[in-house]
């Protein structure tokens, strides 16, 4: 009796469908989340604008996470002007009041836009998990095609709904050109 002679076959990530049009992807990825399938996404050579909606992936927090760059942008600028000129080196030039806000206006400004493009790159790098040098897609055998003239459909095992062997039916249903398990 070996060491290694209780070791488990290794868990699948997901079930890959591939396909030989934009079309016929589109058409299994509405099926798929008609089925009950939420945790799946699809991979193509070009953007398709249909696959979007069929996947449903219109929740993102960049939106909100622009905004709060925005203000926080804003703030420091403003907070950086009056801390300068009011508390820590003030300066009467010309009568001016220390606290002349219409002056720090174009910094402010500047400030909110610098901060909210920053966190819309970084935010959007962060919430898509990039860069990502490895993904388990990779070790499907045919997903090399993915970037030519192949369109793939994933459904990962940590769906809900995942059954091995019920999904490879529901997949197979779908009319790829061939389903492969996914290694981790």
């Amino acid at each position: 009796m070996s060491i290694h002679s209780d070791a488990r076959t290794p868990r699948l990530y997901g079930l890959m469908a591939e396909f030989d049009s934009p079309d016929a992807l589109v058409a299994a990825a509405r099926r798929t989340q008609e089925g009950g399938y939420r945790k799946f996404d699809a991979y193509t050579p070009f953007p398709i604008e249909e696959l979007h909606e069929a996947i449903d992936a219109h929740r993102t927090a960049v939106p909100l996470l622009v905004l709060i760059g925005g203000i926080v942008g804003g703030l420091s600028g403003y907070g950086l002007e009056y801390w300068v000129s009011i508390v820590a080196y003030p300066l009467n030039i010309g009568g001016r009041p220390f606290h002349s806000w219409p002056a720090f206006i174009p910094i402010t400004f500047e400030m909110t836009v610098l901060f909210a493009a920053l966190t819309a790159v970084f935010g959007m790098l962060a919430l898509n998990r990039l860069p990502e040098p490895y993904h388990p897609v990779f070790n499907a055998p045919r997903f090399a095609l993915a970037t030519r003239d192949r369109f793939f459909l994933c459904i990962e095992s940590a769906d809900a709904k995942f059954d091995t062997a019920a999904t490879r039916r529901f997949l197979e249903s779908l009319g790829p050109r061939e389903v492969t398990d996914v290694e981790p």
